[in-house]
């Protein structure tokens, strides 16, 4: 049987390739910040704000949806929400629940660039497919938190329960609440509000 040959990447040009797809990232959260309509967050328009050839953005991400899912990621990175790991490990889960709520607050005030996006979610549907999936990982993070403080509670009141929390924990909630407010206040409302939900469901779970 033929063996297959493993094809070769030096250290160098792994490191340029990697320099370059970051170079591209950063050219295009800062576009999304710019640009006039969504529709004009093009690979082309990338491409030119980070210096490259267009064909040199498709190289790297391959389309235009994988790009915004990169982007999506990089945001997510850099905005902690990769903490949520932590958050849903805590023995407490109201402390989970806690967490959970400050790490979507620092998430959705972390870069104009992720407000942006979820702006232009109704215009785009590649941006509203992206975030539909991503804000269902939302959702499942709650239910699965919440089952843990009311495992008794009925179907129906534990699902509104998650429903509103998860409105809560929107980012047009976020900015709603924000006007006006610091990140930490805001955090607060959303916060009490959360448990004052999961209060009610306790109570009527006993």
């Amino acid at each position: 049987m033929e063996r297959r040959k493993r094809r070769y990447v030096s250290p160098a040009r792994a490191a340029a390739a990697a320099e370059k797809r970051e170079r591209v990232l950063e050219a295009a959260t800062l576009l999304l910040r710019e640009v006039d309509g969504i529709a004009s967050f093009t690979l082309d328009a990338v491409a030119k704000a980070a210096g490259v050839t267009r064909l040199t953005v498709y190289h790297q991400f391959g389309s235009r949806r994988l790009l915004i899912e990169s982007i999506f990621d990089r945001l997510a990175r850099r905005g902690g929400l990769l903490d949520i790991g932590h958050a849903i490990a805590k023995d407490d889960p109201y402390d989970a629940i806690r967490d959970i709520v400050r790490i979507f607050c620092r998430f959705w005030g972390s870069e104009p660039a992720v407000q942006r996006l979820n702006d232009a979610a109704a215009l785009d549907p590649e941006i509203e497919q992206s975030l539909a999936e991503r804000h269902e990982r939302r959702r499942q993070l709650l239910l699965t938190t919440v089952d843990r403080i009311a495992p008794k509670a009925s179907a129906k009141r534990k699902q509104e329960t998650i429903d509103f929390i998860y409105a809560l924990t929107a980012p047009q909630m976020f900015r709603s609440l924000s006007s006006g407010r610091s990140t930490k206040r805001t955090c607060d409302l959303i916060t009490e509000a959360s448990l004052e939900a999961i209060g009610r469901l306790t109570r009527q779970e006993n």
